[in-house]
């Protein structure tokens, strides 16, 4: 065995709860970031989601606030600033028991819920806030929430904080941060406007880079397949009837909804995640699909972001992505772990040469078969190498 958490200066109630949970050997990026993190320093962390970073930067942070003694209502001691509304559950998921482990308290603050029952949690006193950008400056400008005691901060998947343009609140948080605090940001990529931040809200910052724990172009299973619009439903139906977890994606929020209905017209129980349904909603889907009673989770790229889901089978690209990043973003949620995963990306009559642009730069030369829902190889799509067939 490698190094261990108490190896990286952890504390041994910290390790005791994260063995409890099964969590004994750190992960690359925590090896690297741990130790900088309790050291205080600023970090600067490239990795992906599902590379262990929330215990990366959660375990200094936890350290840090234990050190403080309790928050006083309404100011947090560190506050995890993070895209989506499923990012806040999952890193609030991964926190909250540790930090119920050493006495500190860590709640979320997300929008699509009740505004009164996160009021109630920052008057009591929290000592750790997990909070999207809006949310935080909802509760700011009501007085009930002020970042002046933050000592940590973390940036949690800073670049989909950018693409989904919410670079301007993230700056009003930190402009306000003007005492002395420690920074962790992590991200995907560090350039444009994420470099921006570095250079200008990060003291020098100590880099870590870890290669993406999500799975290259060869360790997945690539199918392309020619379909008709009316027959596309009953397609996708079909593969989803061969696998046991199929995560769909598709390109609007009205297009989740319609073909999550087409599905379980075909008999297959499905459910939309999307940025309308309601938090509850979203919620039940994805543990119902991660508990394995749920065959199908139909989503848009935006919900999909920051999920992290085992166990994932087949991947279906019901609409190609717009590009061969998007292609590779959406294919990462299988083959995890090492196991080969499936991505079958749908294609109509009119798609064939923006799939082959794609095919061209993710480096995979395919054909593209033309199928029909009947069709047996569907129901088995591991077993069927599309070229060494007659197809």
């Amino acid at each position: 065995m490698g190094q261990t958490f108490a190896d990286l200066g952890l504390s041994a109630d910290l390790v005791g709860a994260l063995g409890e949970r099964g969590i004994v050997e750190p992960f690359a990026i925590q090896q690297l970031a741990l130790a900088d993190g309790l050291a205080g320093r600023d970090v600067c962390g490239k990795a992906k989601t599902g590379s262990g970073k929330t215990l990366a930067f959660g375990l200094p942070l936890l350290e840090r606030v234990r050190a403080l003694g309790p928050a006083a209502p309404g100011h947090p001691q560190a506050l995890v600033l993070v895209p989506t509304r499923e990012l806040a559950v999952q890193v609030t998921d991964v926190l909250a028991p540790l930090g119920h482990a050493i006495g500190e308290q860590v709640s979320s603050f997300y929008g699509g819920t009740s505004m009164d029952q996160q009021i109630k949690a920052l008057r009591t006193g929290v000592d750790v806030a997990i909070a999207t950008p809006g949310r935080l400056i909802d509760l700011g400008e009501r007085g009930e929430l002020s970042v002046s005691g933050v000592q940590v901060l973390v940036l949690d998947e800073a670049d989909r904080m950018a693409d989904m343009g919410f670079m301007p609140q993230v700056e009003w948080v930190l402009r306000r941060l003007t005492h002395d605090h420690q920074t962790l940001l992590f991200s995907a990529t560090l350039d444009g406007d994420v470099d921006q931040l570095v250079k200008r809200y990060l003291k020098d910052p100590v880099r870590h880079e870890v290669e993406s724990s999500t799975v290259t172009v060869e360790e997945m299973e690539h199918r392309f397949l020619a379909v008709h619009q009316l027959d596309k439903p009953k397609v996708a139906a079909s593969i989803i009837r061969g696998a046991f977890k199929t995560l769909v994606f598709v390109r609007t929020k009205r297009g989740a909804d319609r073909l999550t209905q087409q599905l379980r017209r075909e008999g297959v129980k499905a459910a939309a995640i999307h940025g309308d349904l309601r938090q509850g909603a979203r919620e039940r889907a994805l543990s119902d699909f991660a508990e394995g009673k749920l065959p199908a989770l139909v989503a848009t790229d935006v919900a999909a972001r920051g999920l992290h889901i085992e166990g994932v089978d087949i991947v279906i690209h019901y609409d190609p992505p717009e590009d061969h990043k998007s292609y590779l973003h959406r294919s990462g949620r299988t083959a995890r772990a090492g196991e080969a995963g499936i991505v079958v990306t749908l294609v109509l009559w009119d798609q064939h040469l923006d799939v082959e642009r794609i095919q061209k730069r993710i480096g995979v030369r395919m054909p593209i078969v033309e199928v029909f829902s009947n069709d047996e190889r569907l129901r088995d799509l591991a077993a069927w190498r599309p070229g060494e067939d007659a197809a």
